[in-house]
């Protein structure tokens, strides 16, 4: 094993025989060394035809005695480069990623139950013209997950992921909608209120928001400083454009509905551009070459649809605009 992670900062190594000739392998590890080690044991122990391996991935929250600054590794490490995905600024691992976003991918009663509540909060501070109730409507918005996880499964040309994500995507903004355009029905509103009308139209001000919002998800997640603001960040972006459109809708104002759907799909739209651009920059890549084929496909696909359709809506924008 010594031999294998020799051009690797490993802080401590200790084996344990157990029976039935399995062997288990403890290794520390500083955090910007997890992706490369993890990889090269998934290729060491693959390539050596060992079936029945697994390795399970421990946060450590300290280590005494405390770990020591180490120089990097042996000269030779200069002769053999790493891969291209290795030489990315350093981050969490991919399985980690993976362990943290699937769960956002996840439907679940409570994500229904928090797009309710969110919704209910968020169409209350857009009537009473309240930025502050607004404010604690996208706190509380479980927007967040869903677009991360379908940002990181283009990335990884992960279908089963991205479909899951998708799905869970869909179902909060049809319980958003719906619930907004019911509201819309009972409840008489001013058509002037400044929440409404300034999300009934698309300026570019609002797609540097998406795409920072997108970037600052991806970005916060490959460095394992993930922070509730990012999700508010994300839910400015789309909880108030969802809830504009279904009480707009339900007022029976097309027109302006038509603007601040606009603004909705744009939003989505840079903000999984945003993710996926991100998450390569971070040098996330599946392991094999085959994946990596596959992702690379998907990824380069999904890109091309998504800015064809911003360009479709950006010329919608700039007629709607005119007319």
């Amino acid at each position: 094993m010594q031999e294998v992670l020799k051009e690797h900062r490993v802080l401590g190594i200790w084996q344990q025989e157990l029976s039935e000739g399995k062997i288990i392998v403890r290794l520390l590890l500083q955090a910007e060394e997890t992706r490369a080690v993890l990889d090269l044991l998934e290729k060491h122990f693959s390539l050596a035809g060992a079936e029945d391996f697994r390795i399970i991935l421990l946060p450590v929250e300290a280590s005494i005695p405390r770990p020591q600054p180490s120089e990097p590794p042996s000269q030779h490490k200069e002769s053999q480069p790493e891969p291209k995905a290795d030489r990315k600024i350093a981050g969490i691992s991919r399985e980690e990623l993976y362990a943290d976003i699937q769960g956002g991918a996840k439907f679940s009663w409570p994500f229904v139950i928090l797009v309710i509540l969110s919704s209910i909060v968020a169409a209350v501070g857009m009537l009473r013209d309240n930025m502050v109730i607004i404010i604690g409507a996208m706190v509380i918005a479980p927007l967040l997950g869903p677009n991360v996880a379908l940002s990181f499964a283009t990335t990884l040309g992960d279908v089963d992921l991205a479909r899951r994500a998708t799905k869970t995507n869909v179902v909060g903004i049809v319980v958003a909608l719906s619930l907004s355009i019911l509201i819309g029905l009972v409840m008489e509103f001013n058509l002037a209120i400044p929440q409404i009308v300034s999300r009934t139209t698309v300026g570019l001000g609002d797609i540097v928001l998406a795409l920072a919002a997108g970037s600052a998800a991806a970005l916060s997640l490959t460095t394992g400083a993930l922070s509730a603001l990012i999700g508010v960040m994300v839910a400015v972006a789309l909880l108030p454009p969802v809830v504009t459109v279904g009480l707009l809708m339900g007022a029976g104002q097309w027109k302006m509905a038509l603007g601040a759907m606009l603004l909705l799909l744009t939003n989505l739209i840079c903000i999984n551009i945003a993710g996926v651009v991100t998450f390569l920059a971070r040098g996330i890549r599946p392991l094999t070459w085959w994946e990596a084929d596959r992702a690379k496909k998907a990824t380069r696909e999904a890109i091309t649809l998504w800015t064809f359709l911003l360009l479709i809506l950006m010329f919608v924008i700039v007629l709607s605009q005119r007319g």
